[in-house]
């Protein structure tokens, strides 16, 4: 005698429809949860990113007020060094003085960062005496001994020029710190050098 196999689904219970559901919940979960996972990864990532960015954009530090070229004696045929004042940039990060680079460049004439080397500890006098390349830290206001550029703290610079920087000659001093983007300082010296001059641009 044979028997016929009826195709009947009866059989499936409630039960096993709720472990189907759950199922299908549970891999509808992990696949979520993947998705999400690679998407906030990414946001991180692009931050991360836009931040760094931001930061090699912007430079550091700026000068306060003016920059002022001095010279040895009035109607002298070149300036002997220029002095300003830094600070830090409205939520600008601390920097490391001893790791800034300066750089001289005008038509005629450039002294390279690895000339100027890093800051010394100069007087103004010296900067008057010495003909060779050379700056450093004059002078602090509400500072610390160190040679760290902090919020609040101002540093009033002195850097050595060649003998290019004759009158009418347009200049750049680059300060390149160590991360941030380079602050460059346009000036002309003037037609006629006195002994203490504000530069111009």
């Amino acid at each position: 005698m044979t028997r016929k196999i009826i195709d009947n689904d009866r059989a499936f219970t409630g039960l096993e429809a709720a472990i189907v559901l759950i199922a299908f919940v549970v891999v509808a979960a992990v696949f979520s949860y993947v998705v999400l996972g690679a998407g906030f990864f990414t946001t991180q990532k692009s931050q991360e990113t836009v931040y760094s960015a931001t930061k090699q954009a912007t430079s550091s530090f700026e000068v306060i007020g003016s920059v002022y070229g001095m010279a040895n004696e009035t109607n002298a045929p070149y300036l002997s060094h220029v002095k300003f004042t830094i600070g830090n940039t409205a939520g600008g990060t601390a920097v490391d003085m001893t790791k800034v680079v300066v750089e001289y460049t005008d038509e005629s004439q450039r002294w390279y960062g690895d000339q100027y080397g890093v800051p010394q500890n100069i007087t103004e006098q010296n900067l008057f005496d010495n003909s060779t390349p050379m700056w450093g830290i004059l002078d602090r206001v509400n500072a610390d001994t160190d040679d760290l550029l902090e919020p609040g703290e101002q540093y009033i610079l002195g850097i050595k020029l060649p003998a290019s920087a004759t009158p009418n000659t347009a200049f750049t001093l680059t300060l390149q710190p160590a991360s941030g983007a380079a602050y460059p300082i346009v000036r002309r010296v003037p037609a006629g050098i006195d002994k203490v001059n504000i530069l111009g641009t």
